[in-house]
């Protein structure tokens, strides 16, 4: 039996984007994401109290929560199997770029023209979006195959043979459409279970680590942290997806019992003592050290990963489960951090260093190498 909310939903969305075309396309998907990001810094610009701030601040999160899972799908949709990592990692070097560009405009300009120039780079993304082709595996999923093998082609140039990848896309996509419709009770599906597993898991582990809170009050290593995601570009389709995890989960694990180590020492030291000093210096580089490693893996592949592994039948209802499952951990680490440091500084750090051992653990024991390896060719080895 069909809920009304859900028929309602329906005839809305055909609508909004015409008759039989219940998804938005990618790019208006980013569109209608870049719209309430412009109105929320403008809300934040021009407030005249608390409240537009927070409506502001909602509108901004609604906004970036869509961009956040579709521009990865969109880049692994897209992109060529050899290609797909290093052109995964792009996204998530480019926030770290732009967190560490507002830290620095705010030691110049007000709070509120850094909050107008924030519309700048969505005001740019909605023109931009009318130059870019749509997701080819998005075009096979609504049986636009023409615009399909169109899309295809320019992205792969038009002098490439594409024939092998049409017929792959097509063989999965057939076998996707099979059941057009998924509802929330059939993700438990053997097909669909490690793959739900590996994404969410993943996503959430990413921010138990405590790095949320990490940043939010040591804005001044983000250079660190764009360098280390640079070189994960850069190796990410070399060394692999799960190496690189590894050595991010061992690195982040060993410097964060470092941390939690000084604390308990320093709690047995006097302040004005040169020991205190040696120490508070070693915790400000393990610090350093956590973030760079998170950047080194943790920080962008857990992305990469979720948009290769989900199947094109689950991708929009999985995709959104998991990105609103990290980005309400992430709430949840941030608001807690100063409760948890106000408890214990040195036992808060133990149980980041735990979360960070138990990833570490979760990644060597079940997360798949997907390099190499067309989106079709992971997703039916889960079958």
């Amino acid at each position: 039996m069909r809920w009304r909310t859900r028929e309602v939903f329906v005839e809305m969305s055909e609508q909004v984007f015409g008759p039989g075309r219940r998804r938005p396309t990618r790019q208006k998907a980013l569109m209608i994401a870049a719209i309430p990001n412009i109105i929320g810094w403008l809300a934040i610009s021009l407030a005249k109290d608390t409240t537009f701030l927070y409506i502001g601040r909602l509108l901004e999160g609604f906004g970036v929560g869509i961009i956040s899972y579709t521009v990865p799908v969109y880049i692994a949709e897209i992109s060529p199997r050899n290609k797909r990592g290093a052109l995964g990692s792009v996204n998530p070097l480019s926030v770290t770029t732009g967190m560490m560009l507002a830290y620095v405009l705010g030691m110049f300009v007000s709070w509120r023209m850094l909050a107008l120039i924030g519309t700048l780079p969505c005001t740019i993304l909605i023109p931009g979006l009318f130059f870019i082709p749509e997701s080819p595996r998005w075009l096979a999923k609504m049986n636009k195959m023409d615009d399909f093998e169109a899309s295809l082609q320019v992205l792969r140039g038009s002098e490439t043979d594409i024939t092998s990848e049409v017929n792959d896309i097509k063989i999965a996509v057939a076998s996707a459409n099979k059941r057009t419709a998924i509802r929330f009770q059939e993700l438990n599906q053997k097909k669909f279970r490690m793959p739900l597993i590996l994404g969410i898991g993943l996503l959430v582990l990413q921010q138990l680590s405590g790095i949320s809170a990490i940043l939010s009050y040591a804005g001044s290593i983000f250079k660190a942290a764009v360098l280390a995601t640079g070189i994960t570009t850069w190796l990410l389709d070399r060394a692999g997806r799960r190496i690189l995890l590894i050595i991010s989960s061992a690195g982040m694990t060993l410097s964060l019992l470092v941390v939690a180590v000084i604390f308990f020492l320093k709690d047995n030291v006097p302040q004005d003592s040169d020991m205190y000093y040696i120490l508070s210096m070693i915790a400000v580089l393990a610090i350093v050290a956590c973030v760079i490693t998170f950047s080194f893996g943790m920080g962008a592949i857990p992305w990469v990963i979720m948009s290769e592994i989900l199947p094109v039948s689950i991708k929009s209802l999985a995709g959104s489960f998991a990105t609103l499952a990290n980005w309400l951990t992430s709430f949840g680490i941030t608001m807690t951090a100063n409760l948890l440091l106000s408890w214990s500084a040195g036992g808060t750090f133990v149980c980041y260093t735990l979360v960070s051992a138990f990833t570490l653990v979760f990644i060597i024991l079940w997360v798949p190498e997907t390099k190499g390896r067309t989106l079709e060719e992971i997703q039916w080895s889960f079958r």
